[in-house]
């Protein structure tokens, strides 16, 4: 069943070309001809989804595999949302409009602690039941989503989830996933996909079928399993593995390449992954952990695929990633290579968070150029004792000249991360955070240059299963205290801005991403007392008040406050060694604390997930912190034996830098305007959703990939010389919207209009091009009149004879005056009717709800001093004269008509 969304987004919804899918790089696949049918759901709003690159990836992945289909899906506004449930219209797939109970699979990217609420807001929208207890007892339930259903198998799709949350521990959603896919999934999701062809073929069970896929590598079933009452999980068959392996995969750039959204993402530009895994070893650090071994990806694979990339999304940025992209030695010569094949394109290169202390000109020199992107380092504690505890690998020194070296090459705003709670951590290294950027704005100083700004990042530490810190808590109130002492000691701190991370997340976070399975229940019951959106800071309140009631109706507030109390401290446990005896397990009761030595045995929640991580080394290299003992890298040096690197997992993949190309130079705007083109065009269907600043971005995106020779503005931001006349309201189509571009050599007409019509969306069709004039004036400073077609309903019972009427009664009148409020808030009265050149009734109709609806062309005013006749001063016209209530149901803007 196709979902009618025409009548569901609509420009009363905010951003609404997010739903509408179908992107420039989308897959359409054919339905019928697909064995499997997947949909990978990103639980939050498009604009994060869509631009998360292992999104991107996976969706590619599995439109690339025969008989396989991958459609998408995001987490709705509350605006659609809304909707939705008043209609009682099911959540849909962007590409096909499909209900997601259609589909045979849903998976869910589940990345942060708190994001499950999300999830479940997702499958509610749905009409899928929550849980796969609920699922299973649907079974043979008909009509579900449009569904056919069988004797054998469910009518609902197999639900899982994947991502960094999913994969270090799984028991907190364990009651919402059929199965949890564990690792990297460019391999395991294809073996996914097969064998749930052969089991669909097969008529296989639910069960049985969810049972072959528990022999897969990387796939956990959670109904397979139970958990034991210290917390721990083991097999409840003896034909599932007791532990569930990780899986790990080479990155391939090329599936990085695709979905050009429509609107504006929070990563709005073409990403490459260059190293998939980090051997730093930074204790708090849960990626670093999870995503072992290192492995580079080759130079040349890197470089072939920005460019294809950039050619084919248009973009004018793109990003090299990596959770250390400093590490990547071919760094800085992918970067000049880049930089010089696409030098005269204006396209600048972003980099996230870098080691600093490997900051050096090279990589200064590919990040700069005429749009200098922003530079964040994460030096994470402010003294040289706590970046040891935490085995940061990072001396002052080292800061210090990475800094400076920003600072030297023109950087006067610096982004810096730190972290308060740290092990070990005492007042005096909390001030040092302070103290670090005060000393490091003192040595970046000179003449003619203003201070170094810094904007700092100040997050609570959060323990993360599968890491040394993970037997580690610090009390809410302490994050308070350490919060109030850095406030303090910032306000004698100038050209400094602070942000701190909200301690009441922070607990959340902790005692959901370490709980067990009996935190399902309180997930579900924080979603249903409202918690969602949650890493959203306007949502806070809401979400800490839906949680905190949902802990304690599950009688687990006790649990909470431990962690909220910081019970679980490893450095209290170290001084207080050989103070207590016992066993070598404990169990957690409402009267339990876990400050004990032996609290280090006692089996975890997760421990039955093969990161590959010996739990044992863990447990040592927790030891190495409490003596600040630092662990080098083993991508670079020695072998840390943390027990990743063997079959399963394969080992660290170095490889050595090309040469660094020589620097071709930054790139200089082609001012030249040798020729100026007019283009007629329309906006219709689904484009009509599509604001007016996504249309300058798509307009200078099209350029771009059909390879016109736009000219450049000059100025430190040269901006493509394209200038569209005039706005059109968001949800208004238009058969005569107007664009000039200017360029830099002479274009053939047709050539023109032939390749800039081939890259467009195929609802913005252009009409007609025209070679003006290079001395002539702009569209937008020509324009005199715009002539409209609008649909306009009568809240009334009418004729058309009264239509003709009140239309006849508008055009005899003089003045027809119209209070108007100003952008500076006064009130003025303007004559209407001044500013009316012709109206005439085009149609009338009967509507379904037996009102009359009537199309009426207008042609007004429409100059840039203000002098301009919308469409709704038309509504004002018609209810003045009539004394009825109308309804304006549609524009449509003939045309622009410009003066000579």
């Amino acid at each position: 069943m196709v979902v009618a969304v025409e009548k569901l987004i609509t420009s009363d919804i905010l951003k609404p070309a997010r739903y509408l899918g179908n992107e420039l790089l989308a897959v359409r696949k054919p339905w019928d001809t697909a064995a499997i049918r997947w949909v990978l759901t990103y639980p939050e709003v498009y604009e994060v989804g869509a631009s998360n690159l292992g999104h991107i990836i996976l969706y590619n992945v599995l439109n690339a595999q025969p008989r396989q289909l991958c459609d998408r899906a995001y987490l709705p506004g509350k605006d659609l949302a809304a909707k939705l449930r008043e209609t009682n219209t099911p959540l849909f797939a962007v590409e096909s409009k499909r209900s997601l109970a259609e589909f045979d699979i849903l998976g869910f990217s589940l990345s942060y602690e708190l994001g499950a609420t999300n999830i479940l807001e997702m499958l509610d929208l749905a009409g899928i039941p929550l849980t796969w207890r609920e699922r299973q007892q649907s079974r043979g339930a008909e009509g579900q989503g449009g569904r056919e259903s069988t004797d054998t198998q469910s009518s609902f799709p197999l639900i899982f989830a994947g991502g960094q949350t999913a994969t270090s521990n799984p028991e907190p959603y364990a009651d919402f996933f059929d199965f949890i896919a564990l690792g990297d999934g460019e391999e395991l999701l294809p073996e996914i996909g097969l064998v749930l062809e052969e089991g669909k073929q097969a008529g296989l069970s639910r069960e049985n079928l969810l049972l072959d896929l528990a022999q897969i590598p990387g796939v956990y079933v959670p109904q397979f399993y139970d958990m034991a009452e210290d917390g721990s999980v083991h097999p409840l068959r003896p034909d599932v593995p007791k532990r569930i392996l990780r899986r790990v995969t080479t990155p391939i750039p090329a599936y990085s390449i695709g979905l050009v959204p429509y609107v504006e993402t929070v990563h709005d530009r073409l990403t490459i992954e260059i190293r998939r895994g980090c051997t730093r070893g930074c204790r708090f650090c849960q990626p670093g952990m999870l995503t072992r071994p290192a492995r580079d990806v080759e130079p040349d694979r890197v470089v072939e695929a920005i460019e294809q990339g950039m050619r084919a999304t248009g973009y004018n940025e793109f990003s090299l990633l990596s959770l250390s992209c400093s590490d990547y030695l071919s760094l800085p010569a992918v970067g000049m290579e880049i930089k010089n094949r696409l030098k005269n394109e204006n396209i600048s290169l972003t980099l996230p968070s870098q080691r600093v202390d490997r900051f050096d000109e090279n990589i200064a020199n590919i990040l700069g150029g005429t749009r200098q992107g922003g530079l964040t380092f994460a030096p994470e504690a402010g003294t040289q004792r706590m970046r040891d505890i935490v085995n940061k690998g990072l001396t002052n020194e080292e800061l210090l000249r990475g800094v400076k070296t920003a600072w030297e090459q023109g950087w006067d705003k610096i982004k810096l991360y730190f972290m308060i709670g740290l092990p070990g951590e005492t007042d005096a290294d909390v001030m040092g955070i302070a103290e670090t950027v005060s000393w490091l704005q003192r040595e970046c100083r000179g003449k003619g240059r203003k201070p170094l700004n810094f904007n700092l990042t100040i997050s609570n530490f959060t323990p993360k299963p599968h890491t040394p810190f993970q037997w580690h808590s610090v009390s809410t109130d302490e994050f308070k205290r350490k919060q109030n002492l850095l406030r303090q000691e910032f306000r004698r701190i100038k050209a400094v801005k602070v942000n701190f991370t909200d301690v009441r997340i922070s607990a959340m976070e902790d005692f959901v991403g370490r709980g067990d399975r009996n935190l399902s229940k309180v997930v579900r019951r924080a979603w249903e007392l409202g918690a969602g959106m949650d890493s959203w800071y306007e949502n806070l309140d809401r979400a800490f008040s839906a949680w905190g009631s949902a802990i304690a109706q599950a009688d687990l507030d006790w649990k909470y406050r431990q962690v909220e109390n910081g019970e679980w401290n490893v450095f209290h446990a170290e001084a207080s060694k050989g103070k207590e005896d016992g066993e070598n397990t404990q169990l957690l009761t409402p009267n339990s604390s876990l400050i004990a030595p032996h609290s280090l045995d006692i089996p975890l929640p997760w421990d039955h997930i093969d990161t590959g991580i010996d739990k044992k080394w863990l447990q040592e290299d927790l030891q190495r912190a409490l003596e600040a003992a630092i662990v080098p890298d083993c991508s670079f040096e020695g072998c840390s034996h943390c027990g990743v690197c063997g079959t399963d997992f394969g080992h660290n993949v170095v490889i050595e830098s090309p040469a660094i190309p020589k620097f071709a130079g930054e790139f200089v705007p082609n001012t030249t305007k040798a020729q100026r083109l007019r283009v007629w065009f329309g906006k219709q269907g689904n484009m009509a959703l599509i604001s007016h600043l996504d249309l300058i971005r798509l307009f200078d995106r099209v350029v771009r990939r059909a390879g016109l020779p736009i000219a450049f503005t000059g100025g430190f931001h040269p901006m493509p010389r394209i200038s569209l006349a005039t706005a059109l309201a968001l949800g208004a189509t238009s058969s005569g919207e107007i664009a000039d571009f200017e360029l830099t050599v002479p274009v053939e007409v047709d050539t023109f209009r032939e390749k800039l019509a081939r890259e467009m969306p195929t609802d913005i069709p252009i009409y007609n091009v025209e070679q003006i004039d290079l001395k002539s004036s702009a569209a937008t400073q020509l324009l005199e009149t715009a002539e409209y077609l609008i649909t306009v309903a009568a809240l009334a019972e009418t004729t058309p004879i009264q239509w003709q009427n009140w239309i006849d009664t508008i055009k005899a009148k003089e003045e027809l005056w119209y209070e108007q409020i100003t952008k500076s808030g006064k009130s003025q009265l303007i004559n209407l009717r001044d500013r009316l050149f012709e109206l005439e009734l085009v149609e009338s109709n009967k509507s379904v709800a037996e009102s009359m609806s009537s199309v009426i062309r207008y042609l007004g005013s429409y100059r840039q001093d203000g002098l301009v006749l919308r469409p709704e001063q038309i509504l004002f016209m018609l209810e003045t004269v009539a004394g009825v209530e109308f309804q304006l149901l549609h524009i449509h803007r003939n045309r622009l008509i410009l003066g000579v």
